[in-house]
């Protein structure tokens, strides 16, 4: 294994080097052995003194220091000009198995000077939150940061009460953020920003190298890539639930897993984060949240495209504008792959609206649903999908009208219920399970949180795990916590 120094290698004011704080006594509650694998580091290392060292403190064998990332950001519309690694250290990049470049990050691993007179640490119970969530997005083929290792401190941190410490151990393609691009904007630093732009290119779309206009390609391909990132977390019921600038990812990869959750019930406006009192970023937002971001990543990259702002301006407008497209594209596809379709009908859309119409009336589950049109499909069977709706007569008259569509296209039903179970996942992290498991950690017991993760592990699989129930009422989860 070789630990690089890509980011650190950046001029100074792109970060800072940190110095490393020991912990008590960390341990490992979870490696994942196959990402370590994937990224060529042995995980029997990575259980020795200085693996914990490396995982819990970022200690490197080569000692050199790990770094916090300078960044800024819009929260929840309000721009702070100066945020940075508050609790997190680039510890530096990986050459996976493939070839690929990718960063070791942690979070939770002690105050750095962007910590704004914070603690640096994290609960145990936030660390778990994204190593459970962050696994079950890559699993869903979702693009994601990965856990590579969630771990107790020794050492408590104290939140509204004294909780248990903990690190999780991430790994990304790269952990620049609009932020990043914005703090560069925010000082004026035209250098930096076309500094950051050569480095992103080279790091993340090395076919852009040669583009006549790098900063405008660069635009285009992230617009693409969250445009499609975002009708993914539509599509499974995803809320990421704080979708500040500096919690969006240059790579187009789902970063930073605070108060995320996934509906139950399905609610186009539905929140769980406590601090997002005004539904900024509620489950049906999230589209134009993303665009908005984007059009702020756009602002700081105009003295880049173009020397004449006007003509700046004009060129990221229509790099913008192909945001709706593409997300249109990849939604429409996406539920018509939900819902068994393999062709194109522009009655589809009032056939998916229809549904969706109903699910919110009747407070149906959202992963149940589509599960259940799977075994309708199957079986033919309609019972199990009509118990979750209140109004079963209107449900029955939409089924009569999907399997009409259905039967448009030559396709036997064991193939279509193959293809639709490949898309339409039997569980997902649900809030409950997840406010369970950590209850179960922090009084020290993990067993709980293993065979959470590990049922998470194949979201596809039929199994008889119980993971699939959606909570009863005394288990609905209202709010969820950032809490780190």
């Amino acid at each position: 294994m070789q630990l690089l120094r890509q980011y650190a290698a950046l001029p100074e004011r792109f970060s800072t080097p940190l110095q490393n704080r020991p912990f008590r006594a960390p341990a490992i509650i979870a490696l994942n052995e196959p990402l370590a694998t994937e990224l060529g580091m042995s995980p029997e290392w990575l259980k020795s003194p200085a693996g914990l060292s490396l995982l819990s403190h970022g200690l490197r064998p080569d000692s050199f220091p790990p770094v916090a990332m300078a960044y800024a950001g819009h929260q929840f519309g309000h721009f702070v000009p100066s945020l940075g690694d508050g609790r997190a250290m680039l510890v530096g990049e990986i050459v996976d198995t493939h070839g690929k470049l990718r960063d070791l990050h942690l979070k939770g691993s002690g105050p750095t000077p962007f910590s704004r007179r914070g603690d640096g640490r994290a609960a145990l119970g936030p660390v778990l939150r994204e190593y459970v969530v962050s696994e079950a997005m890559a699993a869903l083929g979702i693009p994601t940061t990965r856990a590579l290792a969630a771990l107790t401190t020794g050492e408590d941190v104290l939140r509204e009460t004294l909780m248990p410490g903990g690190v999780i151990a991430r790994v990304a393609s790269s952990h620049v953020r609009v932020g990043t691009f914005q703090y560069f904007a925010a000082r004026g630093d035209q250098e930096a920003l076309r500094v950051l732009v050569d480095h992103v290119i080279e790091r993340l779309y090395p076919e852009l190298a040669d583009s006549p206009n790098r900063a405008l390609a660069l635009l285009k391909a992230v617009v693409e890539l969250q445009a499609r990132l975002v009708a993914q977390w539509m599509l499974v019921g995803f809320i990421h639930g704080v979708m500040n600038t500096d919690n969006m990812s240059i790579a187009g990869e789902t970063i930073d897993f605070g108060p995320c959750a996934f509906l139950d019930a399905y609610d186009p406006g539905k929140v769980f984060s406590f601090i997002d009192q005004n539904g900024r970023y509620a489950y049906g937002q999230q589209p134009d949240m993303a665009l908005w971001n984007l059009g702020r990543l756009a602002e700081t990259l105009l003295p880049c495209i173009d020397k004449d702002t006007d003509s700046a301006v004009k060129m990221a407008t229509e790099a913008l504008t192909g945001f709706d497209d593409i997300f249109g594209e990849a939604y429409l596809a996406g539920w018509r792959q939900k819902l068994g379709l393999a062709t194109e009908q522009k009655a589809d859309t009032t056939l998916i609206s229809r549904l969706l119409t109903l699910m919110h009336r009747d407070e149906a589950d959202f992963t149940l649903t589509f599960r259940q049109l799977c075994s309708v499909v199957q079986t033919g069977d309609t019972s199990g999908l009509l118990a979750l709706f209140k109004d079963q007569t209107t449900v029955a008259v939409w089924l009569q009208d999907w399997q009409t569509r259905l039967k448009a296209e030559d396709i036997s039903a064991e193939d279509r219920a193959q293809a639709m179970r490949a898309v339409n996942p039997r569980i997902i992290p649900r809030n409950h399970q997840i406010e369970a498991v950590i209850s179960a950690a922090v009084g020290g017991n993990y067993e709980p949180f293993h065979r959470l993760t590990e049922a998470l592990s194949h979201p596809f699989d039929d199994a008889d795990d119980g993971f699939d129930q959606p909570p009863a009422q005394h288990e609905r989860v209202q709010n969820t916590f950032c809490g780190t």
